[in-house]
């Protein structure tokens, strides 16, 4: 959960998550469902896909993970990083894994002024030497969790607490003046904007309509409103609503933005009500009562697209929204 999310944001869901899932039969014994709906909110949804399938490898193994970095990097989901920490932290090996408060000190430590993500390799091979230290062979898991909170206490990014540094003496960034300026990144190139209708269709019955996503790519397994395709193009209104699930007095109630990794999304919410949904709008999708939709796996991004709605007078077919363009970020 740590990995692309804070620890604030994670706290919570951790503690709920070991309730559900208290060990590793437990959740590898869950459905996909209850899994994704327990990660819904914490977003890099592959992560529980992936948390999931490693379970279920290591509960064919008798519920005993493997004790070697090769044997771990094999498990589903687990790359150099993971293995790396689970390695030193759990089972004591001499290995250091390169997250970016490591990737921090290094670059400072060594003075690397190639930018990221070009000066990776090299901060990653300086990192290793560490494993020969003595006290990292004595105490590996020690020495990597100090790394780590020397990177997050002392060596932060914007003011490097120097006179704290068990390393002052050694750090060449500091020497040269430098340190603050470490590690140098390449500038990001603008992410490109992809947009998308989606439309909340509800019931007399206090129902509305969701589907599934497919199990693998973007929110794989997650659960939506439907929708259209996500394209570089804007969804002019008569085309968005003639790939609306049913022809239905469709209120625009506003626009959603939402960031993703590798680009930015805008998506236009449109609701209609119903008497009753007919079984060809359902198609594979299902009919979800309002007061559950909290357990479903919505992603945060659907939860955006719902929460346009919370005052909408949706039955009377009033926008939640006076303005078109009210944008929920």
């Amino acid at each position: 959960m740590l990995q692309q999310t804070t620890v604030t944001a994670v706290i919570p869901y951790y503690e709920r998550f070991l309730n559900l899932f208290p060990s590793v039969e437990a959740l590898a014994a869950a459905e996909d469902g209850a899994v994704m709906a327990a990660w819904a909110g914490l977003g890099y949804y592959a992560r529980a896909r992936n948390l999931l399938a490693c379970a279920r490898a290591v509960a064919a193994r008798g519920g005993v993970f493997p004790a070697s970095v090769d044997a771990l990097r094999a498990l589903p989901g687990i790359g150099d990083y993971t293995a790396a920490a689970v390695g030193a932290i759990a089972f004591g090996l001499p290995v250091v894994p390169v997250d970016g408060n490591v990737e921090r000190v290094v670059s400072r430590l060594l003075a690397v002024e190639t930018p990221l993500p070009q000066a990776k390799p090299a901060i990653r091979a300086a990192a290793a030497r560490f494993a020969e230290d003595p006290a990292m062979r004595a105490a590996p898991s020690d020495t990597v969790q100090a790394l780590f909170d020397l990177g997050a206490m002392i060596c932060v990014p914007a003011a490097p607490a120097c006179a704290l540094c068990p390393w002052v003496d050694a750090c060449e960034g500091r020497r040269l003046g430098i340190a603050a300026s470490l590690p140098r990144k390449a500038p990001k190139a603008a992410r490109p904007r992809r947009y998308g209708a989606h439309f909340r269709l509800s019931d007399a019955a206090g129902q509305v309509l969701l589907r599934r996503r497919p199990p693998s790519g973007l929110l794989g397994g997650m659960t939506e409103i439907p929708g259209t395709e996500w394209r570089a193009e804007p969804w002019p209104r008569a085309e968005a609503l003639a790939l609306a699930p049913v022809p239905a007095a469709w209120t625009r109630w506003g626009t959603v933005r939402h960031v993703f990794t590798h680009f930015e999304l805008w998506l236009d919410v449109y609701a209609a009500h119903l008497p009753v949904i007919p079984p060809a709008a359902v198609g594979d999708g299902f009919l979800c009562p309002e007061a559950d939709l909290s357990s479903q796996a919505l992603p945060s991004l659907m939860a955006k697209c719902l929460a346009l709605g919370q005052n909408t007078g949706e039955k009377t077919g009033e926008p939640a929204h006076p303005a078109p363009s009210a944008i929920l970020v």
